[in-house]
């Protein structure tokens, strides 16, 4: 952060402080109700810690009276008990430390915990439109870095800060009952200091909200990269990532820079107003021992207190660092747990227990962005055990309709039913347990064959498990792995081929058995032989289920019950595959293209120039 970027920090305007006020006041008061769901092992630290300010609070004393009372009366017989006060005190100490620090830390992993628990359960909640504008790294960072600095905050920073204020309380009490005088010029450049807290503060969070920021950004090219390795090495750019790598590494370093700058000015500046406020207590002090206002003892015991009072001052002055890093921590956890699904599911929404499979888009108007239409006034209807396949150029709304089935998306006009209900009465957990999608890229966890298979029934038994993968065309290619269905298959599936993948997505959702099934290009990818062997899996799969197919290839919805030729986001035509065939418009060319030795040479039709066909 530039000289100019930090002046321009401190000169808030009144209104940008009220605003920076009310964001800190609202992050404390989130922080603090996980403090108080887990405020027993709290509540008994915080008795320890009264104890221990006590405890340190004695010391001194036990030199005063060594001064004042044992030397001048030369009372040498007191000596091993002035030893023995000191040792037991230091003791007394240490048993108390231990349970604080224990206590507090059984504290602060719970308040982690709980609010890891709670961003990850909130973070399933989100629409996917969440996920499609988010990066995994930067996801990954809020998760483990920013909820572990909240919890730092709350474990051994806030335990040293309560330490260090029940200490000055128990001082300050007994300096004021001691010499007023010369307590309030020890407190004589607190105002100060506090104010200087206030300023290098708002400044520091700036800085480490970008410090955060960018290391979200390197966590997100470490995804990035990492997981495209095999793309990276196809392309021969690993001196490019590379390069990208050590700028993003820059970044983040300067930005630490910066921020230990701010830091690195504050610190001193604390340290010199402690010094004044101890300067003008040990010269009035001598002066009140010279008048006789004073006695010897009483100043070192004084001394001994400001020692103990500018010490916390001191560690709180580096502890700001920790606490503006935790709130910026926080502010970035409680940013997610802020947002709002965009699908949100009613309060007494209806729980599905069974379906009948009739589908119905009524007069659905979509787009993925205010002023964009991906979808106009789109009506079908999929009736029971109806197979309908969905053909069209690349963005011509395939897969969005399928989107909107799953309800992934809410339309902005019209309205989606199943079996005469709306989508949007319908719970989202019961409407998706009697859904199956296989799309063309397959989604497989990091795990074993048989896990990724049981992932559609997680109940399941090893029989069922394994007639999914005979169904599925799968169980020959898994028994000839080296330890069979119990072979871990890396992230993504990436030791599987394409073929092999899709197989396993297949038996997943035969095993989950959905009256409901999608296919959203799941043969485009594969070559001649698998997509033989996937077409068999998908005879399996689609018999006696409603099915909703998004296909590339036309050879693999011939037989369907209805086709739809969608372009524009309308549906241009319907019908059978020989009908569509006879009537000689925009799937008949389609179909000619891809395979002109079935087809009688058909001129391509300009869909620019017909008016579009609105069908229901």
């Amino acid at each position: 952060m530039t000289t100019s970027n930090v002046v321009l920090k401190i000169a808030l305007s009144d209104a940008d402080k009220l605003d920076t006020n009310r964001a800190v006041k609202k992050l404390l008061q989130r922080i603090f109700k996980y403090v108080w769901q887990n405020k027993l092992p709290f509540f008994f630290a915080l008795v320890i810690i009264i104890c221990l300010s006590i405890m340190q609070a004695l010391i001194p004393q036990v030199t005063r009276y060594t001064i004042d009372v044992v030397i001048p009366t030369k009372q040498l017989n007191l000596l091993p008990w002035i030893v023995g006060a000191i040792f037991l005190i230091s003791i007394l100490t240490g048993v108390l430390n231990y349970g604080r620090t224990y206590l507090m830390s059984l504290f602060g992993e719970r308040i982690i915990d709980s609010i890891r628990n709670d961003m990850y359960k909130h973070i399933q909640g989100l629409s996917i439109s969440f996920f499609e504008n988010q990066r995994t790294g930067d996801l990954m960072s809020r998760l483990a870095k920013d909820v572990n600095a909240i919890g730092t905050l709350v474990t051994a920073d806030i335990a040293e800060i309560l330490v260090d204020v029940f200490t000055v309380i128990v001082i300050i009490i007994y300096l004021l009952t001691t010499d007023w005088q010369l307590s309030l010029l020890l407190i004589f450049t607190w105002p100060l200091t506090i104010y200087m807290t206030q300023v290098f503060g708002k400044s520091m969070r700036g800085a480490y909200r970008e410090v955060e920021e960018q290391a979200a950004a390197v966590n997100n090219h470490l995804q990035d990269t990492i997981s495209n390795i095999q793309v990276i090495k196809s392309f021969g750019n690993e001196r490019y990532e590379i390069n990208r790598f050590f700028e993003q590494s820059r970044s983040y370093m300067e930005a630490n820079i910066r921020a230990t700058r701010l830091w690195s000015i504050f610190f001193p500046v604390i340290d010199v107003l402690n010094n004044i406020g101890s300067a003008i207590v040990l010269v009035f002090g001598s002066w009140e021992v010279i008048v006789g206002r004073l006695t010897i003892g009483e100043l070192a015991a004084f001394l001994a207190y400001v020692s103990q009072v500018n010490r916390p001052i001191r560690r709180f002055s580096k502890m700001i660092q920790l606490v503006q890093r935790a709130l910026v921590g926080s502010e970035r956890v409680f940013e997610i747990l802020e947002m709002e699904p965009e699908v949100k599911e009613k309060e007494d929404a209806v729980v599905l227990t069974s379906v009948e499979g009739n589908l119905k888009f009524e007069n659905v108007e979509f787009g993925y962005q205010e002023g964009e239409t991906v979808l106009h006034d789109f009506t079908l209807e999929i009736k029971p055990g109806m197979t309908v396949a969905l053909v069209g150029s690349s963005g011509a709304g395939k897969s969005t309709v399928a989107k909107l089935a799953a309800r992934f998306y809410d339309p902005q006009k019209g309205k989606i039913l199943i079996d005469n209900r709306n989508l949007r009465d319908i719970s989202l957990e019961s409407l998706r347990s009697h859904l199956g999608i296989v799309s063309q890229e397959t989604l497989l966890l990091y795990g074993t064959v048989r896990d990724n298979i049981a992932y559609g029934k997680i109940d399941a038994t090893d029989a069922e498990i394994e007639a999914a993968a005979k169904a599925a065309n799968a169980h020959d290619f898994i028994i000839n792995f080296p330890e069979g269905y119990n072979s871990i298959i890396g992230e993504r599936g990436v030791k599987l081929s394409g073929g092999q993948r899709q197989r396993l997505a297949i038996a997943r959702i035969l095993l989950k058995n959905p009256q409901f099934v999608i296919l959203d290009e799941a043969t485009s990818a594969l070559d001649t032989e698998s997509e033989q062997l996937i077409q068999e899996s998908l005879q399996q799969l689609l018999k006696d289920r409603t099915s909703l197919v998004i296909a590339h290839r036309l050879s693999t919805i011939e037989k369907a019950d209805k086709i739809v030729v969608l372009e524009s986001g309308c549906i241009l035509e319907t019908g059978t595959h020989p009908e569509l065939i006879a009537k000689g418009g925009r799937y008949a060319s389609l179909h000619s293209r891809q395979f002109p030795q079935k087809s009688s040479q058909l001129e391509p039709l300009d869909i620019q120039d017909k008016k579009l066909e609105y069908v229901s």
